[in-house]
């Protein structure tokens, strides 16, 4: 499929089984899926734009490449709030956005609560954080609320994702690439992704 990356690092496939164990506590789930964002992340933000540049080192002048945009990771509550930690280990200066949505558990249609995102978001390379990919109802919807406050550079990062999902975003959004672990086959009847890892936000804040 196009800008779909799936990664194979042998890190993310170990971190990811971990995730989707059943025993696995809320403690070591916050772990894994800060752990899981930042390594998957590394290669979300590789379409960021830099610039050449040279720094003094303690022997001689070298070339050098700089970031040259301003970092924007926006999470979907709840559950891409367990994302943010681990891509703020990547680059701590990044601005922190955030939009509310739940899904009516009778349409599975995504319903608008809260949204708070940086000015002049169309200058920022713009990583939105969405853990579960599952019908992309919600994603396709932040991803419309971006667009519509002015984004111009946004990468869909995921934990998990289905095929139908990953259709979804291809479908409304063709040109916002999608980083994620693993790509399930299935959506049961309560639009949850199956196999799956359950309810990524229950897991994380232990609800």
């Amino acid at each position: 499929m196009p800008k779909l990356f799936v990664s194979d690092h042998p890190l993310v496939l170990d971190k990811l089984a971990r995730l989707r164990d059943k025993t696995t506590d809320p403690q070591n789930f916050r772990r894994l899926m800060a752990e899981v964002a930042m390594l998957i992340g590394c290669e979300a933000l590789k379409g960021v734009r830099t610039r050449q540049t040279t720094v003094s080192t303690p022997l001689k002048t070298a070339s050098a490449v700089t970031l040259d945009q301003p970092l924007a990771f926006v999470a979907v509550l709840r559950a891409g709030l367990g994302m943010t930690p681990g891509l703020l280990e990547l680059a701590p200066k990044a601005a922190i956005g955030h939009i509310g949505l739940y899904r009516d558990e009778k349409t599975l249609n995504p319903v608008r609560y809260y949204v708070r995102l940086p000015k002049r978001l169309s200058d920022y390379f713009v990583v939105l954080c969405d853990p579960m990919l599952a019908t992309g109802g919600s994603a396709s919807e932040s991803i419309h609320i971006l667009k519509t406050d002015g984004a111009k550079n946004i990468t869909l990062l995921t934990l998990l994702a289905s095929k139908q999902g990953v259709a979804r975003i291809h479908k409304d959004h063709p040109d916002v690439p999608v980083y994620t672990a693993a790509v399930d086959a299935v959506l049961n009847s309560h639009g949850y992704i199956v196999p799956g890892l359950g309810d990524a936000g229950d897991r994380l804040f232990n609800t």
